[in-house]
């Protein structure tokens, strides 16, 4: 991992020249669950101008990204940044907390991210995520394969979005992946395990033939529409 997040420094600084003023490490990558198989390597970059060639200057080091496995490195002016922090506040609230500065001076320190659009954002985004895995259910093959990589594409994105609701509740916000599913079955009632499952396979504790695929599935899907639904509730009553 230090070998390439070195490689891109220099692309980037190669390509980009006095118009890189950063680049920013986040995600899993600084959080301790890294996983090389099914982590990516995330990376903000932060420059003076972002105009249409500045982005085509940067075209063939986002490409050499994507090729090595991870996506496109998000482009910033901290002017647009900055403006951007009320809409993305669930995005920057955790880099600012847990970051890692690959070049530049640490502008995250700097910037602020107002919450009160938090709540709406994370209400919104748990909705809009739980509609695509009953898309992603109804548009898959009615195989193992294609269920078990259905759970695996979206646990990330949920961990996170459970993270938030929490703190948006008032409740302390979870370090980790597996702390925010039991956190939120604690608060909900739901049943965890189809998460946990998943987030074992992941981790390289459990073979995908240990696991039952269609039952956790149906147990996945309930997971997320309880806690959806209980959210909800709770945002309305506050």
């Amino acid at each position: 991992m230090e070998a390439k997040l070195k490689q891109i420094v220099e692309k980037l600084q190669a390509a980009a020249g006095d118009n890189l003023q950063a680049a920013v490490l986040y995600g899993s990558a600084v959080t301790g669950e890294f996983q090389a198989h099914h982590s990516d390597l995330n990376i903000v970059c932060l420059v003076k101008r972002a105009t249409a060639a500045d982005l085509e200057a940067l075209h063939g080091v986002a490409e050499w990204w994507m090729r090595e496995g991870h996506p496109a490195p998000l482009v910033f002016t901290y002017e647009e940044l900055q403006r951007s922090a009320d809409v993305f506040s669930i995005e920057l609230y955790d880099i600012k907390a847990r970051h890692r500065m690959l070049y530049g001076e640490d502008f995250f320190s700097q910037l602020e991210v107002p919450l009160h659009l938090h709540r709406l954002q994370v209400e919104r985004e748990l909705r809009i995520d739980w509609l695509r895995l009953r898309q992603a259910v109804l548009a898959a093959p009615q195989t193992k394969k294609a269920h078990i990589g259905i759970m695996m594409a979206s646990v990330s994105a949920f961990c996170s979005l459970f993270r938030h609701a929490l703190a948006a509740l008032g409740q302390p916000m979870p370090d980790t992946k597996r702390q925010a599913v039991d956190a939120m079955a604690s608060l909900t009632g739901a049943n965890p395990s189809a998460f946990h499952a998943v987030l074992d396979l992941r981790e390289g504790k459990r073979k995908e033939r240990e696991i039952d695929i269609e039952a956790s599935l149906h147990a996945y899907l309930e997971f997320v529409e309880v806690v959806t639904s209980e959210v909800d509730r709770r945002f309305a009553a506050q």
